[in-house]
């Protein structure tokens, strides 16, 4: 007689393993790094000044080029490390997608921030690195050349996006449904972006 077939749980002690590191995640992607460098280092608050933004292209825009790269990586890290990572925590299929929108969401709503953030592009390119890193590198170079022509970070950022949900289909299907969400994720953070993108009024880099 062949024995029902009931897909294996998983256990209590995987579950609250889980679900610790996913806190974890949010937390780790919660820190404003582009705040806390531009004030201590540059005693600027990105908040007040340019696009108002904390992530690395307004603190790029008010305190130059190295504390916008320290930025950019830093943001990038908080979502490449958690993703790279999570497998050793949890084997299921959907768990890595779920620590990439944690990272994500950690970085737009941040913790320390009253629940407010950033745009989620560079956290957003550090979880696709560690999930689909053919399609982020390729998707990370046309927001270079974009930037490089338009000025307009925005404007590469939206571009990268949907290119990179064509190259996932091709390179990572199975991951193709994270991508989507967070995609959706970046349009909404960027409405703001696109109206003045419109409208030309756009700040450039």
């Amino acid at each position: 007689m062949v024995a029902p077939y009931f897909p294996q749980l998983p256990s209590i002690r995987l579950l609250i393993l889980a679900t610790f590191y996913l806190l974890l995640t949010y937390l780790l992607a919660s820190i404003p790094f582009g705040l806390l460098l531009s004030v201590i280092v540059a005693d600027i608050d990105p908040r007040t000044a340019g696009s108002r933004n904390i992530g690395a292209t307004n603190v790029y825009r008010l305190a130059g080029a190295r504390l916008g790269a320290l930025t950019l990586v830093a943001d990038m890290l908080k979502g490449f490390l958690p993703a790279l990572l999570a497998p050793l925590v949890h084997p299921g299929p959907y768990f890595v997608g779920l620590v990439a929108f944690t990272a994500f969401a950690g970085h737009c709503y941040s913790a320390y921030l009253n629940f407010k953030g950033g745009k989620g592009v560079a956290t957003a390119t550090g979880v696709f690195l560690a999930i689909s890193p053919i399609a982020t590198i390729i998707s990370f170079v046309t927001w270079l050349v974009i930037v490089r022509l338009t000025r307009r970070s925005s404007l590469g950022a939206l571009t990268a996006t949907v290119l990179l949900l064509p190259l996932m289909y091709g390179l990572t299907p199975d991951s193709l449904w994270i991508g989507v969400i967070i995609a959706v994720g970046i349009v909404i953070r960027h409405i703001d972006n696109i109206r003045r993108l419109l409208g030309g009024t756009e700040l450039s880099t």
